[in-house]
């Protein structure tokens, strides 16, 4: 364990590593000081995605909040099991509100939360299924993905010289049906002509965290025509950077400003604001507000976005962002319906 509280052990010593962390007192901390536990998604922190924004968030409750940096822990799981483990280790630790950064965390966070009902939880992309209750201690996540991505494509499709665009997802679920989903009808929306190429890495976990498939379908789509591509893919996506410099083409990032892996090649992001929604469910454990259940970021919560800075913009003309920021305004309105898949 280093100074940041960060795990980074063999698998097969990650268990019992927990284990002994957790078994160790909880150190003591002054009265109403707030301990923030979080365990994050495949890929890890470093990811340059969906996991450093989740981070962000904490990062601003530190500042923002006063929160010590010693009652805050991360940890990065190495198998499947070590989601649980984490979960129920820094609850049994006395930290007071404990996030797990993704959806494969669903049903971890529902067990160990039924097991501390005293413990706050928060659970990004939370699972809802159906027929089954959200534990009350459970504040489960969610994003239009959709409206962020439907801004994305009208970018896309407004921007191409040869009338196709790409899309290129990660693992194939539902999730990522609604980053394609928005982005499809988005592109259509600006140019109902446009031609959309759309390839999935794969249907395991593993697919969000393969460079060499993404470059692979990067280069692929470019040859077939594209000359935008958007992923939603995790780390698989700086795959499609590499085949966007190496074919000197565009590619839109997703869930952070992704800028920095390709410049002058990344065109924008599709800002999935986790940093957001981190921030605002840490702050309502410390205000006494939180509240289990349901809790949905889109455009109008400055859940979803884009990136238009200095960096892209002499990518992105000054009438592209005109027109979208137009449908941005029809989508916050209700004008514009955004499907979903």
């Amino acid at each position: 364990m280093n100074s940041n509280g960060k795990l980074a052990l063999p698998a097969a010593m990650v268990a019992v590593a927990l284990f002994g962390l957790f078994a160790s007192p909880a150190p003591l901390r002054a009265e109403g000081k707030l301990r923030v536990g979080m365990v994050f998604d495949v890929g890890g922190r470093g990811d340059k995605s969906f996991n450093d924004a989740a981070y962000r968030g904490l990062e601003r409750a530190m500042k923002e909040l006063a929160i010590n940096v010693e009652d805050t822990k991360y940890i990065e799981p190495t198998q499947t099991a070590d989601r649980e483990t984490g979960l129920r280790g820094l609850a049994e630790n006395g930290f007071d509100i404990v996030i797990g950064v993704g959806f494969l965390f669903t049903e971890a966070v529902n067990a160990v939360a039924k097991e501390f009902p005293e413990t706050k939880f928060a659970c990004v992309d939370y699972d809802i299924q159906e027929g089954k209750e959200i534990p009350a201690n459970v504040a489960a996540l969610k994003f239009r993905e959709e409206e962020g991505s439907f801004l994305i494509g009208a970018i896309s499709a407004l921007t191409s010289k040869t009338g196709k665009v790409g899309f290129v997802g990660g693992m194939d679920i539902p999730l990522i049906h609604r980053f394609q989903a928005g982005y499809a009808a988005g592109a259509k929306a600006a140019n109902p002509k446009v031609e959309l190429l759309v390839n999935y890495a794969g249907v395991t976990p593993d697919a969000f965290k393969d460079p060499s498939k993404g470059k692979e379908m990067g280069l692929t789509q470019y040859s077939n025509g594209a000359d935008v591509i958007f992923h939603a893919s995790g780390s698989t996506g700086l795959g499609v950077f590499q085949a966007a410099k190496e074919k000197g083409k565009l590619a839109i990032g997703v869930d952070s400003d992704q800028f920095a892996e390709a410049p002058g090649h990344v065109l924008t992001s599709m800002l999935k604001r986790v940093d957001v929604a981190v921030f605002e469910e840490i702050r309502s454990a410390q205000a006494g507000t939180f509240k289990g259940g349901p809790r949905v970021f889109g455009l109008k919560e400055d859940g979803v976005g884009y990136v238009s800075d200095d960096n892209n913009k002499s990518l992105l003309p000054a009438d592209v962002i005109a027109k979208v920021e137009e449908l941005k305004k029809k989508i916050i309105a209700g004008e514009i319906k955004v499907p979903n898949q």
